[in-house]
């Protein structure tokens, strides 16, 4: 039975891949991102794609309108999107800090509230989050306010999945290693990371789909790699 699923993040690296794999399995996609360019090219009738941005107020209300007009409820939701940066923590400005955490925190929070009404008690949200989030992880420098965000993404999950846990919908959150996606090459060039974007959004799909039978508040540690 097809599913109405909304993925954040979506002209590149892991979001673009959910979005085929969703869609070639006949589901509904909302595909959101900054850039809806990527998407907007590929002609399945099963995707919808508009420009979006996370930090801009008066996109939600576009979101909200679609669900109403089009699909009356949401069965997944996937807050994909996210900025990294790689610098110094003595010249991350207050600017930098904010531009982060507006995307990687405050997105994924207003994001989530505007579509939880539309969810029904077996819906799940899943919000991608990092390695570099996970308390006790191996730390790399110039992180700091990404990894950061990350950590508290995952916090904000367990906080949802606890506030919910009487009427659903299921919240859960993956900290993902590296994978090589472009995001990941902007930042660090010479790393090369060993899961490509379709190995981690094949595992994402499947877990998206049926991980809340299992799961609630939790993260789950997406790494093929010690550290």
């Amino acid at each position: 039975m097809s599913k109405n699923i909304i993925i954040t993040g979506t002209s590149r690296g892991i979001g673009f891949e959910l979005v085929h794999l969703f869609a070639n399995q006949g589901h509904n996609v909302l595909a959101l991102s900054r850039n809806a360019a990527p998407v907007a090219n590929l002609h399945f009738d099963n995707i919808t794609s508009f420009a979006f941005d996370l930090c801009n107020q008066n996109d939600y209300n576009k979101v909200e309108d679609f669900i109403k007009a089009e699909w009356k409820h949401v069965d997944v939701l996937i807050n994909n999107a996210g900025m990294l940066l790689n610098k110094p923590f003595a010249e991350t400005t207050f600017s930098d800090f904010s531009k982060v955490y507006e995307t990687n925190v405050f997105g994924v929070s207003e994001m989530t509230r505007r579509v939880l009404p539309f969810m029904k008690s077996d819906s799940h949200v899943v919000t991608i989050s990092s390695m570099g989030g996970i308390q006790g992880s191996m730390k790399f420098p110039g992180l700091a306010a990404y990894s950061s965000s990350k950590g508290a993404v995952i916090t904000l999950t367990e906080l949802l999945a606890e506030e919910y846990k009487e009427t659903g919908p299921q919240f859960n959150v993956l900290a993902l290693g590296a994978v090589q996606t472009e995001m990941l090459k902007e930042a660090f060039p010479d790393y090369q990371a060993p899961t490509t974007a379709l190995e981690m959004a094949t595992y994402i799909h499947n877990f998206a789909l049926t991980g809340n039978a299992f799961y609630n508040g939790k993260v789950l540690q997406v790494s093929n790699s010690t550290p």
